[in-house]
């Protein structure tokens, strides 16, 4: 039991820009979880620590509060190592559906605890719960049966995991102070490191679709996750990844297992192959799986095997069809030229306009709904040619996806070279 304090003193510490001590942040976690901390009093803290931010010992101290607040995962008993992946969240960011069976079809155990959608990024238990029959929710033995028969399991985190982390977050959304560095890394890394997995890969995205738009916020967000976990004795790494653009084709629930099963078969668009593979790669480096090469394992059909053994053992039927949804409508382009922008903010909230996300947690979203992409910039097109393609059950939505389309797309002259940004823009270790 920590040392008890008064909620306002802490507050005051860190509203004038000192350091929180360690007792002071164990206390004031603890309390909060309990209650006995009010939901005002840690939302005067939060923005105390968006404005004055906290040093690499405080936010190791305060993630390992979180972490003590709940139960965690052990994993020791695996006859293979564990390694996960995380993204920041984009948009079309269906990375995770092809690369939990890849590494596992390789040979580690892939503990994937996912989340859902919220606002304009798509969440992966949303778009797996596109396929019929499949479940995110596992206890831990049946989470730890399937780690060791089928090598990857996707699901829903428990409610033991950093249950401090939960309440803040919800808290966070509503008070403006999601941005905090501090609070993004230790509410990411707090359920990663009580997760129990032996090393992490983070992918954090930059660009218009993601959470942080320029790559000085995405590099310390990332160095503070990798510092995070090289403190709790965890291998991570972290790759800078573009998120101007949406990856692949498609955003929305079911169009993206679709497009990831199609990968997963040897095709698929050039980007989300790439990154798949990088991040694999750096999976297996991170797991001790040296001179393994993913991209055999995608060829030779070994990780089509492991993600239709991994979609049956949550219940989930991999030959049943996806979802279609009852509506289409079609964007074309206005000129000839070349695309130069396909913004992946725009998309992203057209496809939760049209259903494929939500604006509160409790919110349904529909399986068939969101945006087929049909050019990427770089591509020349011709006036009259489909640019999108919105999906959507109800027509009524389309209008309001349609405006927020109107600057979404830009083509430039033909003949004109738009400048493109590299997949993956940095790597910090």
């Amino acid at each position: 039991m920590s040392q008890a304090h008064d909620a306002v003193d802490v507050i005051r510490t860190k509203r004038d820009g000192h350091e929180l001590s360690d007792s002071q942040i164990d206390w004031v976690i603890d309390a909060y979880t309990r209650g006995t901390v009010a939901d005002e009093q840690m939302a005067a803290l939060a923005m105390a620590i968006l404005l004055n931010g906290m040093n690499r010992r405080e936010i190791s101290r305060w993630t390992n509060a979180m972490i003590a607040s709940g139960e965690r995962m052990d994993f020791s008993s695996l006859s293979r190592p564990t390694v996960d992946k995380h993204s920041t969240g984009g948009v079309g960011d269906k990375i995770t559906l092809p690369l939990a069976p890849l590494v596992a079809a390789c040979g580690a155990a892939v503990p994937q605890l996912s989340g859902r959608g919220l606002g304009h990024t798509g969440g992966t238990l949303d778009k797996l719960e596109s396929i019929p029959g499949w479940r995110a929710g596992l206890s831990n033995p049946e989470m730890l049966k399937q780690l060791e028969g089928v090598g990857a399991v996707v699901c829903a985190a428990g409610e033991g995991l950093a249950p401090a982390d939960r309440k803040l977050y919800a808290l966070r959304d509503v008070t403006g102070t999601v941005e905090a560095i501090p609070l993004i890394a230790s509410s990411i890394m707090s359920k990663k490191i009580a997760e129990g997995t032996g090393a992490l890969v983070l992918d954090v995205k930059v660009g218009s679709g993601a959470f942080m738009k320029d790559p000085a916020s995405a590099r310390e967000l990332a160095r503070t996750m990798v510092d995070l976990g090289a403190d709790a004795g965890v291998k991570t790494v972290a790759l800078l990844t573009n998120m101007n653009t949406p990856l692949g084709r498609t955003a929305g629930n079911a169009l993206e297992v679709r497009e990831s099963v199609e990968v997963l078969a040897g095709g698929g668009p050039a980007d989300v192959v790439e990154l798949t593979v990088l991040l694999a790669r750096e999976m297996l480096a991170a797991a001790g799986f040296d001179g393994v090469d993913p991209a055999d394992k995608l060829r030779d059909g070994s990780a089509m095997d492991v993600w239709r053994r991994m979609i049956g053992a949550q219940g989930g039927d991999p030959d049943a069809p996806l979802p279609v949804a009852r509506e289409r409508h079609t964007v074309v382009a206005t000129a000839d030229g070349v695309v130069a922008v396909m913004d992946a903010y725009d998309i992203g909230v057209a496809a939760w306009r049209l259903g494929a996300g939500r604006a509160r947690k409790e919110d349904p979203v529909q399986a068939g709904a969101g945006v087929e992409l049909h050019a990427k910039p770089g591509d020349e097109v011709r006036a009259g040619q489909p640019l999108l393609t919105l999906h959507t059950d109800e027509p009524e939505r389309i209008e309001r996806a349609l405006a927020a389309l109107e600057s979404a797309v830009t083509i430039a002259p033909e003949g004109s070279e738009p400048e493109v940004t590299p997949l993956v823009i940095d790597r910090i270790a």
